[in-house]
């Protein structure tokens, strides 16, 4: 009598992927990236280092619609996961008028352009005209 062998459960496990190492920069990367692949516009990133504790690096975008700004926030959090095994958090997916999305290193914000406007987070962030300091 021949018996039925279950080659999955014999089958050497599978490895897991190894995740892979990220600073600042390949946020920043993986960040832009995605922001563009998904059609983000106006997208400006502003840095920080040695004015803030908070970031290196601030990202900010629009999107036309309210679930086009949710969208876009719930691929970058997927692809941060699955790329560096990060959970960032974010806030404001649920309505979708402004998502800030926490990664560390990196502050991303997606907006409806009638509320990104209405904040000018541009403004408050951006050096002056003529500073020896320009944004990237």
């Amino acid at each position: 009598m021949l018996s039925q062998i279950d080659t999955a459960a014999t089958a050497a496990p599978a490895t897991p992927k190894p995740t892979a190492a990220y600073d600042s920069a390949a946020l920043l990367d993986l960040v832009l990236q995605s922001l563009d692949d998904d059609k983000a516009e106006d997208i400006v990133t502003i840095d920080l280092r040695g004015r803030t504790a908070m970031a290196d690096t601030m990202v900010i975008a629009s999107g036309r619609s309210s679930r086009k700004v949710s969208s876009m926030a719930q691929k970058l959090l997927d692809r941060l996961k699955e790329r560096f095994r990060l959970t960032a958090r974010a806030e404001g997916k649920d309505i979708g008028d402004w998502v800030l999305v926490d990664t560390g290193d990196v502050v991303v914000h997606i907006f409806r352009p009638e509320v990104r406007e209405f904040y000018q987070l541009e403004k408050m962030w951006l050096e002056p005209e003529g500073s020896d300091r320009p944004a990237r």
